[in-house]
């Protein structure tokens, strides 16, 4: 019981759900657990895998070809611009030719100007509907690429994370030999079902005795839980 005494102060917080992550030097070379060892598990987690990949690159795709097709509606915008740029230098033109005519050539000149202030109009709402379309178009595509790639965040990321973490714990636990095994067992007690510790008899008095069947399977079943192999 001594070792197993020892242990206990490696423990953090109270949480049943929660492995001790160990401080142990003879743990430290033991690799992060991404992955369940056990093959349907982590089957299903590659599966979940390419699944979140793959709505990522859906939502990337999708977004960059709203932005496109939505960007092909500043055509109208863009003629607007043209129209009006040229009919400005037009008039522009004109009056500084109608300028040289003797007596009426300042009137001319200006009725002239005035035809350049309605291109500059034209000009300026072309811009204005340029600018409308272009931040409609980045919107769009921001939005329908920001909703999955969030709602990974807050739901799989978690999850993926929670199992490393705890697997990692458990693994290196389990590298410790005898001691982590004991730990391991101890946290079986608390977190597997009534019906399967009854299942096994008296598991708790097999493990105050430090019996070694018992230990194993209880540590069997902790590490099963968190996807590994005795």
């Amino acid at each position: 019981m001594t070792t197993v005494i020892e242990h206990r102060g490696d423990w953090r917080g109270g949480d049943p759900g929660t492995l001790p992550w160990p401080r142990s030097p003879t743990a430290k070379g033991v690799p992060m657990q991404l992955y369940a060892e056990r093959p349907i598990r982590r089957t299903a987690q590659l599966a979940g895998d390419l699944l979140a990949l793959s709505l990522v690159v859906v939502a990337v795709w999708l977004g960059t070809s709203v932005y496109d097709q939505v960007m092909k509606l500043r055509a109208p915008g863009d003629g607007l611009v043209d129209a009006g740029t040229g009919l400005r230098g037009t008039f522009d033109s004109a009056a500084d030719t109608a300028g040289g005519i003797p007596l009426v050539g300042d009137a001319l000149a200006r009725a002239l100007h005035g035809g350049s202030a309605v291109g500059t109009k034209f000009a300026d709402a072309g811009q204005w509907q340029i600018e409308a379309v272009e931040n409609l178009a980045w919107w769009l595509a921001a939005i329908i690429i920001a909703l999955p790639v969030l709602t990974l965040v807050v739901t799989w990321l978690p999850l993926r994370w929670n199992f490393t973490r705890r697997a990692t714990a458990a693994a290196r636990l389990r590298a410790l030999g005898d001691a982590g095994r004991d730990l391991l067992a101890l946290r079986a007690l608390a977190t597997q079902s009534p019906g399967r510790l009854a299942a096994m008899g008296e598991p708790a008095n097999g493990w105050r005795e430090r019996d070694r069947d018992v230990i194993e399977k209880l540590a069997g079943h902790e590490l099963a839980r968190h996807g590994l192999v005795p």
